[in-house]
């Protein structure tokens, strides 16, 4: 479960104010706005990379308001995909469960799992200047799934895809939503999109989060 209760969250002139948001365990969440409402700094504040002036913020039973990021456990794919240069596909599969110093059978079994589950087997030697807008897209879903969080973030992930890919990664999207029963936030300011992947639906529209729609 995602909870954000009364949250404000202030920059420079830029307020959001007593913002509200919830999302079922299990469940595909998708927050709609136009650009620049402030979707973005919702989700930096669930993943942790944004400062809250007041409310709380949970995920399912724990609150994690003051936690920083890496104690909040959450993947995060950001627009960009943000991959490193020099790294291979298999390299940022690889990275997170590195990092928490899983052991080396460990990550090669999470690795191909990974690999399989988002079919790109074929790519794990390459480096992302090899790889498609998809591609690119389907490597950071990885990195950000490795871990096996429990709350997955997506900031506008398919926002620089043409559509037959666009189309193609929803699919992706469902298919994983429906193997890992990850709880997941995607933001977008594309209907298309939200009607598409949506079990929980939110429209942010003048400084309010209303539900349209709940599976």
């Amino acid at each position: 479960m995602i909870s954000i209760e009364n949250v404000c969250i202030h920059a420079g002139k830029f307020r959001l104010e007593n913002i509200c948001l919830s999302i079922p365990s299990g469940q595909f969440g998708v927050l709609m706005g136009r650009t620049g409402c402030g979707k973005t700094t919702i989700l930096e504040s669930i993943i942790g990379l944004r400062r809250i002036q007041s409310g709380r913020i949970r995920l399912f039973d724990q609150d994690v308001t003051d936690m920083n990021p890496a104690a909040r456990g959450v993947g995060y794919v950001p627009q960009d995909g943000a991959l490193f240069s020099g790294m291979t596909v298999r390299d940022h599969l690889a990275f997170a469960l590195m990092i928490r110093r899983a052991g080396s059978r460990q990550i090669q079994q999470r690795v191909d799992e990974l690999a399989d589950l988002l079919g790109i087997s074929h790519l794990l030697k390459r480096t992302p200047a090899g790889l498609s807008g998809g591609e690119r897209q389907r490597v950071a879903l990885g990195r950000a799934l490795s871990f096996r969080p429990r709350v997955l973030c997506l900031d506008e992930p398919l926002s620089a895809l043409d559509a037959e890919t666009r189309s193609q990664m929803c699919e992706l999207l469902k298919s994983v939503s429906r193997k890992t029963h990850v709880t997941t936030l995607h933001v977008t300011h594309n209907p298309e999109e939200a009607e598409l992947l949506g079990e929980c639906r939110l429209q942010f529209a003048d400084g309010k989060i209303e539900c349209l729609t709940k599976a």
